[in-house]
């Protein structure tokens, strides 16, 4: 059900606050994979708890994996495999609709998939083609969506297989995270428009190299798996360095400060190049070894930005543009309409009906700020719509956002944590 709806507090003054963000989405579901067949127990420090990623881990329990709360804050992840048939609810979430397939064709049975009433409109096919090139049973009705099951066998050949991955680099991962156990393991090569959002296969082949993986990915588009054993891992989850983006971008808007505590010095994390963004935009921006801390005491300009590789930050960034001085031009995301909604539709009508003046592109946005009035900013069940609204809340007081409770997708302390930031600027007002 939808959550009631919010009114995003605006700001009363120059943010200065503290963010600490709990881990990310992507490296947690990406280790999860990893953990579900290694050499032995994994344990996982700080991971995400979001319903991506609680989806996740309900998952790969109904592969016969076993994924325990321990001491508050981890997890420890028992490898296994089910020989039962088993139904997989994928909600909205990508990585489980794209990584879990590949591991249950591992499994000695029947896997059925299924999600969200959206998430069956998510691009499918190209991975599932891939499977069955791979000496995968699946049976799809010719949906290339969900629903569909994978018939396992207990063992899958793999080998080599050319697929599209111009819609999601998910497609490339997930054939990479359970590669190594397939007898040939597994050569991927694309063919097709330029794979968006490239850093993700980059973090995909690091955790795989951190989990002894022989991994080869040195010629362009071209990704092989040795077959062999996977290690167990310990590992302490990054801070997702995406969901930093809506409170990094609250200086802006207010001409304030924010840290991030945590930031790592050196991530695969696509979301990093909001340091770049920012800067750009106008922002001081300074990495140190205690975190990340943006602020701005001016105005902020529009600016012209390729976010293929990061195509994530796009509605916090569009909610930027609305607010700079000047237009912005967003380019490379046109993969972002099969997101968990069509993002560029969704951007353009939301901050069109606010006031400003967006057009969408071939492959993006073109938004040029106006005065923006009140209203009821819709979200479309996407997480980051709802980052984007609050972004602009900041500055238009009385703006309401629709079912605030999606964000829960990737950050459910979401809405605390904003008010919180506004609170820690409020209290220092007071006894400033």
């Amino acid at each position: 059900m939808p959550s009631p709806d919010w009114t995003c507090p605006a700001a009363e003054g120059p943010v200065d606050a503290t963010v600490e963000l709990p881990g990310s989405k992507s490296l947690t579901n990406r280790f999860l994979v990893l953990a579900a067949r290694a050499g032995g127990l994994s344990r996982l420090r700080a991971p995400l708890r979001s319903r991506d990623t609680l989806l996740m881990a309900q998952a790969l329990r109904s592969l016969g994996v076993g994924v325990e709360d321990v001491d508050a804050d981890d997890w420890l992840v028992t490898p296994g495999s089910t020989g039962g048939d088993s139904t997989i609810d994928c909600g909205l979430a990508g990585t489980v609709m794209r990584f879990v397939p590949p591991l249950a064709a591992l499994a000695r049975d029947d896997v059925a998939f299924d999600g969200d009433p959206h998430a069956r409109t998510r691009p499918m096919g190209p991975a599932l083609e891939a499977l069955r090139a791979l000496g995968v049973d699946v049976r799809d009705e010719d949906r290339g969506t969900l629903p569909f099951v994978i018939r396992g066998s207990g063992v899958v050949r793999g080998g080599e297989v050319t697929l599209d991955a111009s819609a999601s680099s998910q497609f490339v991962s997930a054939l990479l995270l359970s590669g190594a156990h397939y007898e040939q393991g597994v050569t991927i090569s694309h063919q097709g428009a330029p794979v968006p959002s490239q850093p993700h296969i980059a973090m995909t082949v690091e955790a795989l190299r951190d989990a002894g993986a022989d991994v080869d990915d040195t010629e362009t588009d071209v990704w092989r798996v040795e077959p062999g054993p996977l290690n167990p891992l310990d590992v302490q989850v990054e801070p997702d360095l995406s969901n930093a983006a809506p409170f990094l971008a609250a200086a802006l808007v207010t001409h304030g400060r924010v840290h991030v505590p945590g930031w790592p010095q050196h991530t695969t994390q696509a979301g990093d190049d909001i340091r770049d963004i920012l800067d750009e935009m106008g922002a001081d921006v300074v990495l140190a070894r205690d975190g990340l801390t943006v602020s701005a005491a001016d105005g902020f300009t529009g600016v012209d930005l390729d976010l293929h590789d990061a195509s994530e930050l796009t509605p916090v960034v569009a909610a930027l543009a609305a607010l700079a001085d000047g237009p912005t031009v967003i380019r490379g995301v046109a993969h972002i309409r099969g997101h968990e909604t069509d993002r560029l539709a969704a951007l353009a009508r939301e901050l069109g009906a606010l006031g400003a003046e967006v057009s969408e592109t071939d492959d993006g946005l073109r938004i040029v700020p106006r005065p923006l009035s009140p209203g009821r900013f819709s979200t479309y069940a996407d997480h980051r719509m709802v980052m984007a609204g609050a972004v602009l809340g900041l500055a238009v007081p009385g703006l309401v956002i629709e079912d605030p409770g999606t964000v829960a997708k990737t950050l459910p302390t979401f809405t605390d944590l904003w008010s919180g930031m506004l609170h820690e600027r409020s209290a220092q007002g007071r006894t400033a």
